[in-house]
This record gives C-alpha cells, structure tokens and sequence, in this order.
C-alpha cells in the first residue's frame, strides 16, 4: 500500500470506510495536522484549526454526527467494529478569514489524506456532518466553522476502480468489495483550451 513515489502514492489512494481497530500513534495524527499546517492558504492568512479525537469513549459520539456513504447506505455506513479509531475535524477560524477559507481546507485535506496513506493509514473525507451536534461535543467556541471531518484508521478493506460507464455511484459486489467509477483521462482532459 505504501509508497516512496508521491504520483503512485496519489494512484492508489481510495476511501476507505472499514478499519482494523488498531491505534495510530498520536505522533502520526501530529504529523498529519503538521502536513495540513504547511498545505497552501489562500493570502497566507491561515485560518484552519484542527481537532484530533482519538479517546476511545469520543469515538462514538464523533461518529454519529457523520453521515456515511450515501449510495451503498446502510451497506456503506460501518459496523462498530470496523469505525475509524481517529478523527480530524478541520476547523476554519472566522475571526481570521470571515468568508471562503474552503480552498484551504481542501488542500489541508488533501495533504493529511496522502501522508496517511503514505504510512498505510486509510482515510474518508466526510463533509456531511451534524456540525452544531459535533461543535457542542467538542466544545467548539462560535467563531470556529467546521468545514469538515477526516476519518481514519488502518484500512479493512481495498476498494478498486472501474471505468466510468454512466454512473459515479459505487457499489459493492457479492463479496463485498467496494467499486468506485472514475471518468477517464481522455474525457475530463483538454490542452490549450476547451
């Protein structure tokens, strides 16, 4: 799963919605928000903050503010035994950026996303999320938005690209592995112009 090679690494990245219940080390979830401190930031202004959760009793509570996998549901929503056993909630402080800040934390997503992977650690980026319900269980002063949640946790599972064939929604198969469309290269590509 892991690799030295970034492009490879970005290749074999899938979600992945089934974990092993292994602890990842809090130093790796350091790492992970120390990847999404350095990401770009529009005007430098760095208005992302983060949460790690990763207390066996929060867990659940963090889970059920999330909403899982919206076209295999129930299928795709995971049993207590295969949860995430950590979480990112990416906060964008509105005190420093009153509007927008998205595009930050997409690209802090981005990098916490492959340096997990790059140490075999799966990850979901979930964005439905009960945010009043999370903000109250993290006590999360007014001014900070929650833009997102990253679930994560080491992978029980290995989804697997298929073609694009008029459909984006996944799907598993009878053995349970989960297929995801991606569109080819020669339908979303253009050079020097549309």
């Amino acid at each position: 799963m892991p690799h030295s090679n970034i492009y490879q690494l970005i290749l074999s990245r899938r979600t992945i919605r089934r974990f092993q219940q292994k602890e990842i080390p809090g130093e790796t979830l350091s790492e992970l928000v120390q990847a999404a401190r350095l990401a770009p930031s529009g005007s430098n202004l760095q208005p992302l903050t983060s949460i790690i959760v990763n207390r066996k009793e929060l867990l659940p509570e963090v889970f059920f503010t999330t909403r899982w996998a919206g076209y295999i549901t129930p299928k795709g929503t995971p049993s207590p035994e295969e949860r995430p056993t950590a979480y990112i909630v990416v906060l964008i402080n509105r005190n420093i950026r009153a509007a927008g800040g998205y595009h930050d934390s997409g690209a802090a997503m981005m990098s916490m996303i492959l340096a997990a992977w790059e140490k075999g650690i799966g990850s979901c980026w979930i964005g439905s999320v009960e945010r009043e319900q999370l903000a109250a269980l993290l006590a999360i002063p007014a001014h900070f938005e929650i833009d997102c949640v990253l679930a994560l946790g080491y992978p029980a599972e290995q989804p697997v690209v298929e073609d694009y064939s008029g459909s984006v929604e996944y799907w598993k198969d009878e053995t349970g592995v989960l297929h995801v469309p991606k569109r080819k290269l020669k339908d979303i590509l253009h050079w020097n112009g549309f």
